[in-house]
């Protein structure tokens, strides 16, 4: 079992940034790909960005392209998400995952709330 624990969210106007942490202990050797998820109120969980546990590889919603970066210090096993340029509608929980592959994500840490006010 790997377990997640979220940190960094918070309140901050539009245009500001934030960066986010998951702090990963347990298996991670059993890590191949972790990622981050949002939820707002009212509506379903989304994919926000995902990376390779090697970094190799990312991926990103096409909502937070160029505005986000996904990494990770594999050493201390944490995962990052700098947030840059936030806009109200990026207010949500933002939760994050870790799995064997990326669509399957096992682990989830228990959320973070970040509110952008206009």
């Amino acid at each position: 079992q790997v377990n997640l624990v979220e940190s960094g969210g918070g309140l901050v106007q539009a245009g500001g940034s934030l960066r986010l942490s998951c702090a990963a202990s347990g298996r991670t050797f059993s890590i191949n790909v972790m990622g981050w998820f949002r939820q707002a109120p009212g509506k379903e969980r989304d994919f926000v960005a995902s990376i390779g546990w090697s970094g190799l590889d990312t991926y990103y919603a096409n909502s937070v392209k160029g505005r986000f970066t996904i990494s990770r210090d594999r050493a201390k096993n944490m995962l990052y998400l700098q947030m840059n340029s936030l806009t109200p509608e990026d207010t949500a929980v933002y939760y994050c995952a870790a799995g064997r592959k990326l669509g399957d994500f096992a682990s989830w840490g228990q959320g973070t709330q970040v509110t952008v006010s206009s």
